[in-house]
């Protein structure tokens, strides 16, 4: 690269705040280490003064880089993305908007004018699933491209777990769409059968629901291990003393904490929704069930423990997938766009 190409990152840079790890922290630092100079906003916690502070960044910024990228969510982000893009178009500046959320699909439905405005102008649209780019390969066919998220796959060492008693690992923020108390749930069910069934559930509490999430294991007489928010390079860590990673999420689209459990080796149990049957597929590299379906979620741990060989498949199969996913390879896709 001759010369750095400059890009304004704008996304929720929260992780200062106590909020997990997002894809502007995690795809940035990246583009850095290939040579691009990379200004981003916003870490303010405030959600209005961040959209404030990320529009009076695009002004800024809009003359002076050559592309802004986009983290486009389907809730109140969905507006960071609307004031950004438009003044972007203003000032004839190309911008990407990378597709996040499970829900973006709905936003389709529900806002199609206003998702015309950012999607229909954007330079680019960047789809990190099967999921997003099957959602918006109809309407927005010709600035549309496929580029998964990513990892460094040397960060995570590959081992096969042992499967002697079930030991969970839960790893989102605290959220009502994440569904954490099923969690709680499962490990209720699975201690009738396994008494020494373990829970441990990482993460920030975004919405104030881990004392709820406390009292509601209180009440059942389990006992789950709480951490908080950890660091990645932590959670990594802990990861050794599980065996099994649950993911009870109600909307979702292509996790990075389930590529990360896949990429160290932890069959995943999943909730079917959203990205997630295009990401993972039933018996093959997860184990999959309806939303909300503590029973049946109950039952498919039950079955890796009981079935020595569809465990070690999993593991063996996830743990290839997410091979694809490693910035080595995802990089040049990045690298031919924003040249």
């Amino acid at each position: 690269m001759t010369k750095k190409k400059k890009i304004l990152y704008v996304g929720n840079n929260l992780s200062k705040h106590g909020f997990n790890t997002t894809y502007i922290e995690i795809l940035g630092h990246l583009l850095e280490k290939e040579g691009f100079n990379v200004t981003y906003s916003s870490s303010i916690k405030n959600q209005l003064l961040r959209m404030i502070a990320m529009f009076i960044a695009t002004i800024k910024n809009s003359i002076k880089v050559n592309y802004i990228i986009i983290d486009t969510y389907s809730t109140f982000g969905f507006y960071y993305a609307l004031i950004t893009s438009q003044v972007a178009r203003i000032f004839n500046t190309k911008y990407i908007a990378i597709l996040h959320g499970g829900n973006l699909p709905v936003r389709l439905k529900k806002s199609p004018f206003l998702c015309d405005l950012i999607f229909k102008n954007a330079y680019l649209l960047v789809a990190p699933s099967g999921y997003l780019l099957n959602a918006f390969k109809d309407k927005y066919p010709t600035n549309l491209l496929y580029i998964p998220n990513t990892i460094q796959l040397d960060n995570y060492t590959y081992r096969e777990p042992i499967f002697d008693v079930p030991k969970l690992l839960w790893v989102r923020s605290f959220s009502k769409i994440y569904n954490p108390k099923m969690a709680i749930d499962v490990v209720y069910n699975l201690k009738k059968t396994h008494p020494n069934a373990q829970l441990c559930m990482v993460g920030p509490d975004n919405e104030n629901l881990i004392d709820e999430c406390i009292e509601y294991a209180k009440n059942l007489n389990v006992q789950v291990k709480f951490t908080g928010k950890l660091l990645k390079s932590e959670w990594i860590e802990l990861s050794k003393e599980y065996n099994v990673f649950i993911n009870t999420t109600h909307f979702d689209n292509t996790p990075i904490s389930v590529i990360e459990a896949m990429a160290l080796g932890l069959p995943v149990v999943s909730t079917n929704v959203g990205g997630i049957p295009f990401l993972l597929s039933n018996n093959e590299t997860a184990l999959l069930v309806d939303d909300n379906d503590a029973t049946s979620m109950t039952r498919a741990i039950i079955e890796i423990f009981e079935n020595d060989n569809l465990a070690k498949k999993i593991s063996h199969n996830s743990r290839f997938l997410v091979e694809s996913f490693d910035w080595k390879q995802v990089k040049q896709k990045w690298i031919e766009i924003l040249k």
